[in-house]
This record gives C-alpha cells, sequence and structure tokens, in this order.
C-alpha cells in the first residue's frame, strides 16, 4: 500500500464528510460498513477533500509554469554561445541573472553604469553609495555624507563627477576619483528626489517634494535657477540630449516640458490616472522606428519628436510627442506601479521596473511586451541599460542589485 494507516484513515474520513455534506447517505452507509470506519467524523475532516483536491490543481498549475520556464532557460542556454544570431541593437537581457550583489541594509533606490569603468553605483534608503564592479562581482567601497535615504545619483559624461540627492534636502557632488564629496548644495525644502547632469556638466538640476526644479552651478555650487508650475511632489527630471529642455514629472499626476534658458513650461502633458514615477528621452535612433509605429495619420505635419516616454502607479508606459504635446502610444501590461523606463541603446526596445517584481521589454513598434524576467523577490526599483556593454542591472527593495547579460 502507498498510503500509511494513518493516512488511509484521514482519506476514508474526508470522503465520508464529503459523502454526508453531499446528502449521499445511501453511499455513506455502504462505504463507512465497507471500510469499518472507527468513531465518529472529527470536525476537522470537514471540507478537507475539497481543500486537497483545489491545492492540487494550484500545485499543478505551478509545475506546469515551473517546467515551461525551465524548457525556455534550456533552449537560451543552448543557444546561447551563438547569441542567436542577433545583433547587439537586439540583445535583450537573459536569466539567470550573471551577479545577484548585496550589502546594502534598506532598499535600493537607483542604479547606474558608470560611463568609462566596468562599475555600477547604487543608493539605497541606508543612507549610502556603494560602488561594485559589474564584470567580476565585486563590491569596491561606500561613499558615506548623506544622513537620510539616498533617492537618485547620476554621472557626468566624463564620469569625472557623481551627484546625489537625499531625503535630507541636500544634493552633493563627488570626485569620482579621489571619492570625495566636493559640494553639498542646498537650498530645497523637502525630499530632494531626483538629480541630473546637463551634457556640458557645468550645471546640475534637481527636483523634490517641495514642488520646484533648480539649476545649480557646479562650480560655485549656486543655485542659478528654479522652476515652478508644479502642484505636486516632482519625482524625476531627464535632461534633453542637447541640454536645451527638461522633462519632469510628478505626483500632479503631469508630465512637464520646461526650456532650460527661458524656464518657461513648454508642455503640460496629462494622461496618466496616477503618480507620474519616472520618464526618459527617446534617443535619435529610436525616432525612425516611433515615427513608423505611430503611422502616417501623426507624420502628415512631418514631426519627428522630440519623444518622451513615462512610467506610472496607473500601471501603464506613455510615450509623447512633445511638439504636439500628444500621447502617441500606451504600453500596457505590468500588474503594479512602474518604477523605471528606459530606452534601448539600439532604439528598437523600451524597457521597464516595476512593483510587480519584474523587469519588461517592449518591442514597442509592434505594442507588445516582448519578454519579462522575474527579476526579484520584492518591488523593482531601478534599472540601467550599459550604453555600449550588453549588461542591464536592476535594483529592488529587496535589498540586492542583480546585473543581467544581454544577448
Amino acid at each position: 500500500m502507498v498510503l500509511s494507516q494513518r493516512q488511509r484513515e484521514e482519506l476514508n474520513k474526508s470522503i465520508a464528510d464529503y459523502l454526508r455534506s453531499n446528502g449521499y447517505e445511501q453511499a455513506l452507509n455502504e462505504f463507512i460498513k465497507e471500510t469499518d470506519m472507527p468513531g465518529e467524523i472529527e470536525k476537522k475532516y470537514v471540507g478537507l477533500l475539497e481543500k486537497k483536491w483545489t491545492s492540487v490543481i494550484r500545485l499543478q498549475k505551478k509545475v506546469m509554469d515551473l517546467e515551461s520556464k525551465l524548457n525556455e532557460a534550456e533552449r537560451e542556454f543552448q543557444s546561447g554561445p551563438t547569441r542567436d544570431k542577433r545583433i547587439p541593437s537586439e540583445w535583450i537581457p537573459r536569466p539567470p541573472a550573471k551577479y545577484c550583489l548585496s550589502g546594502h541594509r534598506s532598499p535600493i533606490t537607483k542604479v547606474i553604469f558608470h560611463p568609462v569603468y566596468s562599475l555600477i553605483v547604487s543608493s539605497s534608503e541606508d543612507a549610502s553609495i556603494k560602488v561594485w564592479d559589474y564584470e567580476t562581482g565585486d563590491y569596491e567601497r561606500t561613499l558615506r555624507g548623506h544622513t537620510d535615504a539616498v533617492q537618485d545619483v547620476a554621472f557626468d559624461q566624463t564620469g569625472k563627477l557623481l551627484v546625489s540627492c537625499s531625503a535630507d534636502m541636500s544634493v552633493r557632488i563627488w570626485d569620482f576619483g579621489s571619492y570625495e564629496c566636493t559640494k553639498t548644495l542646498q537650498g530645497h525644502d523637502h525630499n530632494v528626489s531626483s538629480v541630473s547632469f546637463a551634457p556640458n556638466g557645468d550645471f546640475v538640476f534637481s527636483c523634490s517634494r517641495d514642488k520646484t526644479i533648480k539649476m545649480w552651478e557646479v562650480a560655485s555650487g549656486y543655485c542659478v535657477k528654479t522652476f515652478t508650475g508644479h502642484r505636486e511632489w516632482v519625482r524625476m527630471i531627464k535632461i534633453y540630449h542637447d541640454g536645451s529642455l527638461i522633462a519632469s514629472c510628478s505626483n500632479d499626476q503631469t508630465v512637464r516640458v520646461w526650456a532650460v534658458s527661458s524656464k518657461e513650461c513648454k508642455a503640460e502633458l496629462r494622461e496618466h490616472d496616477h503618480v507620474v514615477e519616472c520618464i526618459a528621452w527617446a534617443p535619435e535612433n529610436a525616432h525612425p522606428i516611433i515615427n513608423e509605429a505611430i503611422g502616417s495619420e501623426i507624420k502628415k505635419g512631418g514631426r519627428s519628436g522630440p519623444y518622451l516616454i513615462s512610467g506610472s502607479r496607473d500601471k501603464t508606459i506613455k510615450m509623447w510627442d512633445v511638439s504636439a504635446g500628444i500621447c502617441i502610444m500606451t504600453l500596457v501590461g505590468h500588474d503594479n506601479w512602474v518604477r523605471g523606463v528606459l530606452f534601448h541603446p539600439g532604439g528598437k526596445y523600451i524597457m521597464s521596473a516595476a512593483d510587480d517584481k519584474t523587469l519588461k521589454v517592449w518591442d514597442y513598434k509592434n505594442k507588445r511586451c516582448s519578454k519579462t524576467l522575474d527579476a526579484h523577490e520584492h518591488f523593482t526599483t531601478s534599472l540601467d541599460f550599459h550604453r555600449s556593454a550588453p549588461y542591464v542591472i536592476s535594483g529592488s527593495v529587496d535589498l540586492t542589485l542583480k546585473v543581467w547579460e544581454c544577448r
């Protein structure tokens, strides 16, 4: 017999309870007689058969899901060395993660690649900034100075300077050669949520829960401009590649585009139904693909951007034509807040990170998700794609950052 005496007794009593609860009295009496069942049917057997039955079906589904993932992983492993004859502009991150790096004591808020060296920088709610080598998976060092959660970090184009911002209301500039903090910029009245260098490296932009965006001169550390207009916490800012425009997104559910020279708000983009968490400018090489995707009806005016993408707590990613001030595409697929968006360096894909613990790769030309990575055990807060090497990194509330190889 496969079952022990005790298991057999449990099964018999569960069947007896099932027969009794469904009114099969004759079958029940015969069953009790034939099994020679001792004693009464205790309370603990009530509904037990149905519970076991449904849990078996749930487990079967789980097994089938795991088998399909295993098959996919085997296929990817077998086609790995040839990289499936895909060109680099089509490489996307594949599981499993190459490294899972841990050391932060609180959720990770931002992960970025160094523009030159094989280094990653991560910021965390534990008030620290950590430096890692993504080729070896080694921890390098920790930068300390902020006294509250570090919300964002960014490099200048040379990688010689790093800027960080924090809930301690300050912005700090670090010499990435000596790892020393060279300037502390103070002027915001609340949590500073995002920072970015101007393309020429002479200015730093920051945005805050105080509803403002500030422009700081790196050489003097002075605030030279303040942009006002958002009605709530400004979550993220991104500078256009020629430095003429800033895009910002906010808890007021809007995305705004500002002219740096005049501080004028050029566009207010409204279509999200919740807080807008993240934004990214489309690179030049994405423009032809976007124009193709949105079709001739929008192109009649001969427009070609600039284009912007945004991710929101409404679980969607939207693409905007800034010059027309309209939403041209909505990507739906995440099951929770979208926390990070960026364009693939090849221009063909969009990547996103979300609180559904995944990373998604979107073939936006066909408006579909072409790859989902179950990336973390908790909310995925940030991601970055290396500009020239085949690597993606992600950070999470689970205190880890992961390095993903692309092929």
